[in-house]
C-alpha cells in the first residue's frame, strides 16, 4: 500500500503536465486575436491588441506559447478575468471556498442516503420500499439539473416562501460580510461567521444551502442508491454471508460487516467521483441558485469568451481531480483490507 501511494504521489506532476498541454493546445484552436482579448482591460488595450499578441507570444509556435503560459502559471499569474474583473488566481481563491463548502455540505446526505438506502433497498427486495426507492432513482437519473433546481425555486421560494432565494446570503448580511472588520479567515461564511462572533451569517448561509443541496441530493444520490443495491445483492447472495448466517450470528452484524462493507468497495470510487464533480464546481447548480462559487463563474467565463478564465477554471478542476482520485484509490485498501496494490 505504501509503495502504491508513493508511486501514485509522483505520477501527479506529471498527470497534471499531460493534462495542462491539453488544456492550453485545445486554445490553439482560437484565432490569436481572440485568445488576446481576455488580457484586454481597457479600451487603450484594446487599440494595442497586435502588442498584447507579442507580449503574450500567440504569434509564435505552440511550445514556446506554452512554455510562457506555464512560466507565468508557476510564478502565481493565470492572466486577467474581464468576468470579474480582476485576476484568475485571485477570482479563484475568493469564490473556491464556497464552492468547497457547498460540496462538503452536499456530499453529506449524497453518501449517507446513497448507502442507507441502498443497503434497505437490497434487504427488502422487491417490497414496497424497494419499489420506492427505484422510482427515486430513476426521477434522480431522469431529472435534469437544471429542471429540478428551477422546479425547487419555484415551490420553495416562490410559491410556499420556506426557503430564501437565490444567492449566499440576504442583502443585509452581505453589507455584513463587505465590512472590512469582517475578516475572512477561510472563506467559507459557515465557519467565518461564528469565527467573527456572528451565528446570524452562519444560520443565513445554511438556509441559503438548503435548495441547491436539496437539489445536488437528488440528483447524485440516485446513482450511488443504484450501486449500493446491486453490490448488496451480489453479497447477500454471496457464500461467505451464507457461510456467516449458518453459524448462527445476528443478521445485523451479517448485513453490516460481512455484506456491506464489501458492497462498499465500487460505491467507495462512486463517491469519489461525485465529490471530484462537486469541488470542480456545480456550474448548473451554482448558476441557477446564483451561488457565488467558481462553477457560476465559470459558466459566465465561457459565455463572455474569457479565455483565461476558462484555462484557469480548467487547471484547478484538473488538480482538483487528480488529487481525490490519488485518495480514492487509497481508499480502496481502507475500505477493504484485502485489497492490496503490487
Amino acid at each position: 500500500m505504501l509503495t502504491f501511494t508513493l508511486r501514485r504521489l509522483i505520477q501527479i506532476p506529471v498527470v497534471l503536465l499531460v493534462l495542462s498541454i491539453l488544456i492550453v493546445g485545445l486554445t490553439q484552436l482560437l484565432t490569436p486575436e481572440a485568445r488576446a482579448s481576455g488580457y484586454i482591460r481597457s479600451e487603450q488595450q484594446a487599440a494595442q491588441i497586435d502588442k498584447i499578441i507579442r507580449d503574450h507570444g500567440f504569434d509564435q509556435p505552440f511550445p514556446v506559447q506554452y512554455g510562457k503560459w506555464l512560466n507565468s502559471t508557476l510564478h502565481g499569474d493565470l492572466g486577467f478575468s474581464k468576468t470579474s474583473s480582476q485576476p484568475v488566481l485571485d477570482t479563484i481563491a475568493q469564490r473556491l471556498p464556497a464552492t468547497l463548502e457547498l460540496a462538503i455540505m452536499a456530499s453529506i446526505p449524497i453518501i449517507l442516503i446513497g448507502v442507507w438506502f441502498g443497503t434497505l433497498s437490497a434487504l427488502h427486495k422487491d417490497k414496497l420500499l424497494d419499489q420506492i426507492m427505484r422510482v427515486f432513482t430513476v426521477l434522480g437519473y431522469s431529472l435534469p439539473t437544471f429542471v429540478l433546481g428551477i422546479l425547487m425555486l419555484k415551490v420553495f421560494y416562490g410559491t410556499l416562501g420556506w426557503a430564501p432565494g437565490p444567492g449566499q446570503l440576504d442583502t443585509i448580511n452581505q453589507f455584513t460580510v463587505l465590512d472590512p472588520t469582517f475578516r475572512r479567515y477561510t472563506g467559507m461564511l459557515t465557519i467565518d461567521g461564528l469565527l467573527n462572533g456572528k451565528p446570524a451569517i452562519t444560520l443565513d448561509v445554511l438556509r441559503h444551502l438548503i435548495l441547491p443541496v436539496l437539489t445536488l441530493t437528488i440528483v447524485s444520490s440516485a446513482s450511488i442508491i443504484k450501486v449500493m443495491r446491486a453490490q448488496m445483492l451480489e453479497a447477500l447472495s454471496s457464500d461467505y454471508v451464507r457461510t456467516a448466517r449458518s453459524k448462527g450470528l445476528p443478521e445485523g452484524r451479517v448485513t453490516g460487516k460481512h455484506a456491506r462493507r464489501n458492497a462498499l468497495l465500487p460505491v467507495v470510487t462512486l463517491a469519489g467521483f461525485t465529490l471530484i464533480n462537486l469541488l470542480g464546481g456545480s456550474i448548473i447548480t451554482e448558476t441557477i441558485f446564483a451561488y457565488p462559487g467558481i462553477g457560476q463563474w465559470a459558466g459566465a467565463a465561457a459565455g463572455n469568451f474569457d479565455i483565461p478564465a476558462v484555462l484557469g477554471f480548467g487547471l484547478v478542476t484538473a488538480v482538483i481531480v487528480v488529487i481525490l482520485r490519488t485518495l480514492t484509490d487509497v481508499l480502496y485498501g481502507v475500505v477493504d483490507p484485502r485489497v492490496r496494490f503490487d
